[in-house]
């Protein structure tokens, strides 16, 4: 090929806008951004798969239906007393909440502290009207316990909201919050 077609080639190459998931990568987002980025893929979900740390360190991961974020970003998961995750909660607070949009083909990976939360004004704050079937006394007894998750980590992938993934090594985009 001669010199001067290889190099035109090479300015084109370059020249040429990137495509998603090759080139060079633009800036990378900002906080506020990614935030709002998670935000929307958490209220597009809704549903999330919660995973704590079994007795023998391996991770046990179940469906949740969690509370939107907080001002503060923290997230509130409703759940019996007497189930898994409070005593894994217990035992390790480490844990992390997954929420996928099959639609936008999007991911928030939140990845935090849990504390368990028996506080009779904050158990009536947090309640949906649908969960009544699952609980005695609604969110008045006992059994009616909330995990109060503080993030410490946001992992965003969503082409649609311009959280590109790294092309080589995957990596997602990635938020330090503490």
């Amino acid at each position: 090929m001669k010199p001067q077609i290889a190099g035109l080639l090479l300015v084109m190459a370059f020249a040429a806008p990137a495509v998603a998931g090759q080139g060079a990568p633009g800036p990378p987002p900002g906080r506020e951004q990614i935030v709002s980025a998670a935000r929307t893929i958490i209220g597009q979900a809704r549903y999330a798969t919660f995973v704590t740390l079994d007795a023998g360190g391996h991770p046990q991961a179940r469906v949740v239906d969690p509370f939107s974020p907080e001002d503060d970003l923290a997230i509130w998961i409703a759940t019996k007393a007497q189930s898994r995750k409070v005593g894994q909660v217990t035992a390790s607070p480490k844990v992390t909440l997954l929420y996928f949009d099959r639609t936008s083909q999007s991911y928030v990976t939140v990845i935090g502290t849990a504390t368990l939360v028996r506080d009779p004004a904050e158990k009536a704050k947090r309640w949906k009207e649908e969960w009544a079937a699952f609980y005695r006394d609604r969110n008045t007894d006992d059994d009616y316990v909330l995990i109060r998750i503080v993030p410490v980590r946001l992992e965003v992938v969503s082409e649609a909201l311009g959280m590109r993934n790294d092309p080589d090594t995957w990596r997602p985009v990635i938020l330090e919050l503490k």
